[in-house]
């Protein structure tokens, strides 16, 4: 049930079976260099497919993890080390390739679930042997509008790099969903009324943008110390659902039923003059950053609709869908995923704007 006692539609069962990946046009690869995000690193997505071996990474408690550790001949692993760990050094570093000396990989390990079908690559340092990951996927657009809109409306940063068909992602830190509902809720600890509250929030950000799919699995939970307790922050880690799906079920984490346990919480613990003030909270702040980086949002729907990343019919059902909650027809006239966009920001952050119109007046 939803907060006026209306049945929730599962959004599980909405999802299509295997996304439609859309190339990057000349046009969003000219947003993507105008902001930094171009590279000429010199790998290839389709390069690391050459492995000859493949084997089951297993969890501390010896459960697949549907990720497999690839092996290459080694003159071929000789070559990769040495582009990889410069993609890592062009992430990191701006191309500062000082640091390659003391960097190696590690491990390469290959995932055959969900849609993009990623390479994780694990880089170490040789002196003290800490590590770190970054992942290596097909460029697909929808994808990179969702890491863009990330970056521009929601409390995170994003880092990650285009060349060609090739994406290079930094790895996002968190404790996946889906672990921390197995585990970290047993914990006495666990201060469930900031957890439930940011949820609510992570649901806004995702509705108020339009990012989709985010069942448990799909975000993770970053946890910091405070001075008195925990603060939480939930983050998606997928993006490749970015306005693509018609069902507006799928862009509302609260309808997945995998989900369960944390909304559990929210009615336990969030009345809704309290979730009405939160979700306002969250408003304002994708307000004020939407104005701060309003040009460059806008050059981003213009590459949305120039792209196709979604088809006709969903275009058409998710804006039945949003008519119908926003309780209007303006949806109606869109065109595309980036006409959708637009007028769901416009919408949702009315309220929002107004009121921070006012504060300027004031």
């Amino acid at each position: 049930m939803d907060n006026k006692g209306n049945p929730i539609e599962l959004a599980d069962g909405a999802m299509t079976r295997r996304k439609i990946t859309y190339p990057v046009n000349e046009k969003l690869h000219s947003y993507l260099e105008r902001y930094h995000r171009h590279t000429d690193i010199e790998l290839t997505y389709n390069s690391l497919l050459d492995f000859n071996n493949a084997y089951p990474l297993e969890d501390e408690d010896g459960n697949d993890t549907l990720w497999r550790i690839v092996a290459y001949e080694p003159m071929v692993m000789k070559e990769l080390n040495q582009k990889l760990t410069r993609a890592y050094a062009t992430m990191k570093t701006d191309g500062d390739f000082s640091v390659l000396d003391h960097l190696h990989v590690e491990r390469i390990d290959y995932c055959e679930f969900g849609n993009s079908h990623p390479f994780r690559i694990r880089i170490v340092n040789r002196y003290n042997d800490n590590y770190d990951h970054f992942y290596v996927k097909q460029a697909d657009a929808s994808r990179i509008f969702g890491l863009e809109l990330e970056h521009l409306l929601s409390p995170n940063r994003m880092n990650y790099l285009v060349h060609d068909a090739t994406l290079f992602e930094e790895h996002i830190a968190g404790v996946p969903g889906d672990q921390f509902i197995s585990h970290y809720f047993k914990r006495r600890s666990l201060n469930r009324v900031r957890l439930a509250k940011e949820f609510v929030k992570f649901n806004e950000r995702s509705f108020v943008r339009l990012l989709g799919d985010m069942r448990c699995y799909n975000y993770v939970v970053d946890i910091t110390p405070d001075f008195e307790d925990e603060q939480y922050r939930v983050r998606p880690i997928d993006f490749d659902q970015q306005s693509y799906e018609g069902n507006i079920s799928t862009y509302i984490p609260h309808r997945f039923a995998n989900n369960s346990p944390v909304i559990d919480l929210c009615r336990e613990f969030i009345n809704p003059t309290s979730m009405r003030q939160y979700q306002l909270e969250e408003r304002v702040l994708i307000a004020r950053r939407w104005r701060a980086v309003e040009s460059r949002v806008e050059r981003l729907i213009r590459c949305m609709r120039a792209s196709p990343c979604s088809t006709d019919a969903k275009v058409a059902e998710l804006a039945r869908g949003l008519n119908e909650y926003h309780g209007t027809d303006r949806f109606s006239e869109c065109l595309n995923m980036g006409d959708l966009l637009e007028s769901q920001l416009e919408v949702s952050l009315a309220v929002a704007i107004r009121n921070l119109a006012k504060t300027t007046e004031r």
